[in-house]
């Protein structure tokens, strides 16, 4: 794998618009390369470096900070993305607070290149080639720290107010009562709806606030006959609706580390939703992400989209319609408004860290509250923020001309902070597999308790097996 290496030093700049921020027609961060779940039980925590060689790696770090070199270097992916982000927070350091600072980026091609160095580093016990910090996805860095807790430095004595960041986002990377990880990109989900297309309707995005499900099912059947637009889409295969749905409930697939599908009844309740809407032409399930990103939405087929706001630039790749779109919350089944997130990614200090005082001072600098950070992460990577203070700056409240002049980034922070805590698995994905194949037999025909009967014994099956 070819590495590129970006340091503060460096004058190209490598702003590109929010028009391309995440990615338009690639699966969001969440979903790129991410590690199968077995790949945690291959190596146990007793493969964790000898106690001689933590000794060397404080020596180390000692050593590099009484010669003063004041660089970093940090593993991350997407350029057009994280990348920017990272870029935003080094040359604010270096202009703030240190001007001999240097961050050195060492782009990955993707988030499963950093996951399989942390499982080839614990499986050796030797973290001796990994960098000072890594940028690590929130729905898999519980089972690598616990897996492999000598590869990480808890930043639990970082000058951060982390009660400025919202809870949901917090609880990835806060692991047995302490903070590990500094946030960066904010996963909160929007609803964003056409509302010329709801104008046309009969309806306005006042309508779609807070609404229920029912409402909305009413909302989407109009719109199609009226428009031949869906109100919602999603990629079939990797089917989210049913976690973000469940989380603007409260709720999660997983109950005490276990499964929780047959008997949860608000799942099943928003699997016959689903089928529902599918039935009644107000939701379209694609066949892969490709027919999802770039034939539903780039090819206007809907009139709403709901998923994490890193759809946001695929939305924004069909110019003409520029200023025909607001956002939202979440409907419910009770109604009264629903908060989700779907991905994300935060910033790990490694164990083979040179200078961790460094490391934390930067990123607690930084990611952990600087508006001049975030505001040129947001412009140049369309890098959302998920601390709450910062998301209150003047460049977040601007308005958004593709969004009919409202201040999306704002409303995205703020919606942010609501979004509930819900049980998390390592098998998050595997669940989404089974419930995704369940939706499509469904839909077919089947029966919906018996094709969720058999998503949850193959669930089961599975993490069993990975636990052996």
């Amino acid at each position: 794998m070819k590495k590129k290496i970006v340091s503060v030093l460096l004058t190209a700049t490598m702003a590109v618009s929010l028009l391309a921020g995440c990615g338009s027609s690639a699966a969001p961060a969440a979903d790129t390369g991410a590690a199968p779940a077995e790949e945690a039980a291959e190596a146990p925590a007793e493969d964790a470096a000898p106690a001689e060689e933590a000794a060397d790696s404080g020596e180390a770090a000692d050593s590099a900070a009484a010669s003063g070199d004041n660089s970093l270097t940090v593993w991350a992916w997407d350029a057009n993305f994280n990348i920017p982000a990272l870029q935003a927070a080094a040359d604010d350091y270096k202009a703030n607070v240190d001007d001999t600072f240097v961050l050195n980026i060492e782009e990955q091609s993707q988030s499963s290149d950093v996951e399989n160095a942390i499982t080839l580093a614990g499986s050796s016990g030797d973290y001796s080639q990994l960098p000072d910090i890594v940028l690590f996805q929130d729905h898999y860095i519980q089972r690598y720290v616990a897996d492999y807790p000598d590869a990480w430095v808890d930043v639990d004595d970082a000058d951060v107010d982390w009660s400025d960041f919202g809870e949901e986002k917090l609880s990835y990377s806060t692991i047995g009562g302490k903070h590990y990880g500094f946030p960066v990109d904010n996963g909160t989900a929007i609803f964003a709806y056409r509302v010329d297309l709801l104008e046309e309707a009969g309806y306005t995005i006042d309508d779609m606030t807070d609404c229920t499900w029912e409402k909305f099912i009413e909302v989407g059947e109009k719109v199609y006959e009226k428009t031949g637009k869906y109100l919602l889409s999603m990629d079939g295969d990797g089917n989210d609706l049913f976690y973000l749905m469940l989380q603007a409930e409260g709720q999660s697939q997983f109950k005490d580390g276990q499964p929780y599908i047959t008997e949860n009844e608000t799942l099943v309740e928003i699997v016959n939703i689903i089928h529902e809407m599918c039935e009644k032409n107000v939701c379209y399930l694609a066949n892969d992400w490709s027919d999802y990103t770039d034939q539903t939405i780039m090819g206007d087929m809907v009139a709403g989209v709901m998923n994490g706001n890193w759809i946001i630039p695929t939305i924004r790749q069909v110019a003409e319609n520029s200023g025909k779109w607001e956002i939202t919350n979440i409907p419910t089944i009770k109604g009264g408004g629903g908060y989700a997130a779907n991905g994300g990614s935060s910033l790990y200090v490694t164990s083979n860290c040179k200078n961790p005082e460094l490391a934390k001072k930067f990123l607690a600098y930084t990611f952990g509250g600087s508006t001049e950070t975030y505001d040129n992460a947001l412009r140049n990577g369309g890098v959302v923020t998920c601390c709450i203070s910062a998301g209150k700056s003047d460049v977040y409240n601007e308005g958004v001309e593709y969004f009919n002049n409202t201040p999306i980034y704002a409303q995205i922070v703020e919606m942010g902070g609501h979004v509930p805590v819900v049980e998390q698995s390592d098998f998050h994905y595997t669940a989404r597999q089974y419930l995704a194949a369940a939706m499509i037999n469904i839909n077919n025909g089947a029966d919906v308790m018996s094709e969720l009967q058999n998503a949850e014994d193959q669930l089961k099956f599975e993490m069993e097996g990975a636990a052996q």
